[in-house]
């Protein structure tokens, strides 16, 4: 998993334990696609259990960062601040017409910090989102896991500088509006009401193969949620391309003052201050 130009760097066993949360995701959204024994209430038997493991794999997955050096108490506090601007951008767009401009901040931050805090970022800013609205349901794990790729995916974008960056994250922002909308339908769409007529060429079909069914569902996407995820994805990519270089700088420039990767080194208070015995610890690329 390349992170290179991120300011979090990401272990092996990070890495893994990203992919392994990432699976466990998949298997969420297209189990209903897979097993003919799909019930007709949703996922409103399994959303709990989802909601509930996914908790401590994103606890593991901090775990691990943190263990491995990834993430410090500075990083937790930024993910804390971040998160909370997040979650107030949500219910300030409304939502009404797609358009969720907490996506906007995902992306550079992801961008910045890298795969790991992106998926974390996503996850915990749709949770404390829904906390603050009360916009809680079954849909809430699933919203969370789909937050949390495009925070990973803007921290695996390739390395690029100047107007070069910002039109890829503004590309990029406008594909993942898009495709939030489309893998959102995934939690629904098998329970949905049977169509009759031309409707029933983007219904789920219990049994059929799986190959059939994604086709089924990529139509009902176009023809149903394409009008919300455009205007959603529209809007990342305009806000990207407005003010994304001073949100880029922003957040570069409270890395380095974080120096999230400075060894932390102990100095004696009389060699730092010239008097007292008391310790005190710095890192080296403070500023």
């Amino acid at each position: 998993m390349s992170t290179r130009g991120a300011a979090l760097r990401i272990s092996p066993v990070s890495a893994l334990t990203l992919a392994g949360v990432s699976l466990v995701g998949v298997a969420a959204f297209l189990w209903p696609l897979v097993l003919t024994t799909a019930g007709d209430d949703g996922h409103a038997t399994d959303a709990p259990w989802v909601f509930v493991l996914l908790l401590p794999l994103l606890l593991l997955i901090a775990v691990t960062q943190l263990s491995s050096g990834g993430l410090d108490a500075k990083a937790v506090a930024l993910l804390g601040v971040l998160s909370g601007v997040s979650a107030l951008l949500r219910p300030l767009s409304g939502g009404v017409t797609g358009i969720q401009l907490m996506f906007f901040l995902l992306v550079p931050a992801g961008r910045v910090f890298g795969p790991g805090f992106g998926f974390l970022l996503g996850n915990v800013a749709m949770f404390a989102s829904a906390a603050l609205t009360g916009g809680g349901g079954p849909w809430l794990p699933f919203q969370m896991l789909a937050a949390g790729w495009i925070g990973l995916g803007a921290g695996l974008l390739p390395p690029l500088r100047g107007r070069l960056e910002l039109l890829l994250l503004s590309g990029y922002g406008f594909a993942a509006g898009i495709a939030y909308g489309f893998v959102m339908n995934l939690w629904f769409w098998p329970f949905a009401a049977s169509g009759t007529g031309t409707a029933s060429a983007v219904t789920f079909v219990a049994g059929a193969p799986l190959t059939d069914n994604l086709h089924r569902w990529l139509a009902f996407s176009t023809t149903t949620s394409l009008s919300f995820d455009l205007p959603r994805g529209f809007a990342t990519a305009v806000a990207v391309l407005l003010v994304g270089r001073p949100v880029l700088s922003a957040l570069r420039r409270a890395s380095r003052r974080a120096a999230f990767e400075g060894p932390v080194i102990f100095v004696p208070a009389a060699t730092a201050s010239g008097a007292g015995p008391r310790g005190e610890a710095r890192q080296d690329g403070a500023s």
